[in-house]
């Protein structure tokens, strides 16, 4: 029928055609830069072959991984974290960095690891959110708070063809950088592998590079979803993607690999980390009755509960794999402000206590099992008695 497809575009978001519900759906001239695994037993020894697991029993150096959660302003911490182990010496070499949100704009950072400490640091403290996501920002539509260009804008000095070149050169000696975003139409967890975008090269790839790391931190209601371009059987679509949040706070690997019986043999000798740009613990106080503040209080609100969650996950899977794990997010403070607060005193202020924590070696928890209740909580309701600077 002639008109089917305009008609669909019609029906389904202002002249948006949505891509089918198909994983062969690909970005044009980038095939294989979405990492789908499914629970086949080959498709799992397939995607941990791309992924460069070790096999059992292969001499090899301890295989790390780090795993950076969203956390809007809260980022800074993360970036403090990272920068305190590098003056410490005591930054591990990460063979794959996974990112959410705002750990999607640390994790090339992590990834390409200690001479990109100082551009990190400019990133969360330079004052270029305070300056783009200020109500000079604000769009006026539908799409979100702010306008996309603020989000483009805030992540344009950094993410260019240096960073790009970087990553490949990374990619190419076996190490891993996967970045989540969700896909509105599907409402499904995309898993983006950033090295093999990387590799591609040119400003098509710099493009959808920019454009995976700004749809990951593009938070509902705040930002408007990304658009992104795809093919199938000839046909271009356009997928809607925003915050990897929304459907993964945080992730080791694709949730399908985690419940692989052969997952303990390939990461062994491995220590997982988890950097949690938010504070973990309740803090009750009144919530002003007003709206923004409504708003903000229920994000930081969803955060906590959403990453609790993600964590008391990942703290048993690392238990059933007998994996060292090691945890670090910000401390409960009467002074922290909102997760929302993205001016620049703030975000210094919890720039520079993460440094300070990771430079002492007060930094990491690394839960133990208790029945009754997930290990992270236990450490954390002992009000950080039980923090060690273990693994770093």
């Amino acid at each position: 029928m002639a008109d089917d497809k305009s008609s669909r575009s019609f029906l389904n978001g202002f002249g948006r055609l949505p891509a089918p519900d198909t994983p062969a759906a690909e970005v044009a001239g980038f095939a294989g830069v979405r990492l789908t695994v499914e629970e086949a037993e080959e498709s799992l020894k397939s995607a941990a072959d791309s992924l460069s697991l070790p096999k059992a029993l292969l001499p090899r150096e301890d295989f790390n991984i780090l795993a950076i959660s969203g956390g809007a302003a809260g980022g800074a911490f993360g970036a403090g974290v990272l920068v305190g182990l590098t003056a410490a010496g005591q930054r591990p070499d990460f063979a794959i960095v996974t990112g959410v949100s705002t750990g999607a704009l640390i994790a090339p950072f992590a990834f390409l690891g200690p001479d990109w400490d100082d551009k990190l640091r400019d990133a969360y403290t330079g004052g270029y959110a305070a300056k783009l996501l200020s109500l000079g920002g604000l769009s006026g539509n539908l799409g979100g708070v702010f306008k996309s260009e603020q989000l483009e804008r805030l992540v344009a000095p950094f993410l260019n063809e240096d960073m790009l070149e970087a990553v490949a050169a990374r990619h190419g000696q076996g190490r891993r950088l996967l970045v989540a975003t969700t896909d509105l139409d599907s409402q499904r967890t995309v898993i983006w592998n950033m090295g093999e975008i990387a590799s591609v090269g040119g400003p098509a790839a710099l493009r959808l590079f920019r454009d995976v790391l700004v749809a990951s931190a593009s938070l509902p209601g705040l930002f408007p979803p990304r658009r992104i371009t795809v093919e199938h059987e000839g046909v271009a679509y356009e997928e809607m993607h925003v915050d990897g949040g929304v459907a993964t706070p945080l992730f080791v690997m694709p949730e399908a690999m985690l419940r692989w019986k052969n997952m303990r043999h390939r990461l062994q000798r491995s220590r997982i980390y988890l950097i949690v740009n938010t504070v973990l613990e309740e803090a009750p106080r009144t919530t002003p009755n007003n709206m923004p503040a409504i708003l903000i209080r229920s994000f930081d609100t969803m955060l906590r509960f959403s990453y609790r969650q993600a964590i008391s996950m990942t703290t048993n899977f690392c238990a059933a794999h007998r994996l060292p794990l090691s945890i670090a997010s910000i401390r409960p403070d009467p002074a922290q402000g909102s997760m929302m607060s993205f001016d620049t005193p703030s975000m210094q202020r919890t720039f520079d206590t993460a440094f300070e924590r990771a430079a002492a070696g007060d930094l990491w928890i690394t839960p133990t099992a208790d029945p009754a209740r997930p290990a992270f909580l236990g450490a954390l309701m002992s009000r950080w008695s039980a923090s060690s600077p273990s693994g770093g």
